[in-house]
């Protein structure tokens, strides 16, 4: 359910209409826009009972959402997203269009300044490498885990790169969001759902790869549990 509050609301309002939902066992997710204040309300339980909420202050209307994501809905949400970087004019979802380079995986230092330094010059702001990879062998080469993570951090001191990097599993995920500036939940893993929901709870931006053969609905999905 979406619940649109009017564009007068108040903050205390807001406030109010969430602590509402969550009351009742849902879960409230505030998305503030340019026009309108929506509140996404998501839980496994059955429909909100409408009457509990249509006629608090500040709201405007109760939208069903039929979709089964909800939060990534262009119904919840219609303005663009846009993901801005401190201290750099790169953004995710802005008018302009954000290239990501980099080698397939972090194998030195002298390598991944080499590539940096084309990356930089060609004039991309985002540096991709693995720390980690997934491989379809045990015994092939699957990154420097902590070492690759570190140089990367390097590149980005030097070269003024943002740093995108995959996050294999929950252990590498708690590594890689202390070093990257986004992580990437890769196309073998769309689908690793307690991967996914750790990932929602970072404190960094997260870039899902649409898995092979995954329908627009399924990694859409995959986007929902990050929000959720």
């Amino acid at each position: 359910m979406l619940i649109v509050m009017q564009a007068h609301a108040t903050v205390e309002q807001i406030t109010a209409v969430c602590k509402r939902v969550e009351s009742l066992g849902y879960r409230a997710h505030a998305m503030p826009g340019a026009q309108r204040t929506a509140i996404g309300v998501t839980g496994n339980k059955s429909e909100v009972e409408p009457g509990a909420i249509e006629e608090m202050p500040g709201v405007q209307e109760l939208i069903r959402v039929s979709k089964p994501y909800k939060l990534v809905s262009r119904d919840v949400k219609q303005e663009n997203t846009v993901v801005r970087f401190a201290g750099t004019d790169a953004t995710f979802g802005g008018p302009g269009l954000a290239i990501i380079a980099g080698p397939c995986s972090i194998e030195s230092r002298e390598q991944s300044f080499a590539v940096a330094e084309r990356v930089a010059r060609a004039g991309a702001q985002f540096f991709r490498g693995g720390a980690y990879k997934p491989r379809t062998s045990p015994y092939a080469f699957q990154g420097l885990g902590e070492e690759g993570l570190q140089i990367m951090a390097e590149v980005r001191e030097k070269f003024a790169l943002k740093i995108v990097t995959e996050a294999l599993d929950n252990e590498s995920l708690e590594l890689v969001e202390q070093y990257a500036d986004v992580i990437q939940i890769g196309a073998r893993n769309m689908q690793n759902f307690s991967l996914l929901k750790r990932a929602g709870r970072a404190k960094k931006p997260v870039m899902v790869k649409r898995g092979m053969s995954a329908t627009l609905e399924e990694f859409l999905m995959a986007a929902e549990y990050v929000m959720s």
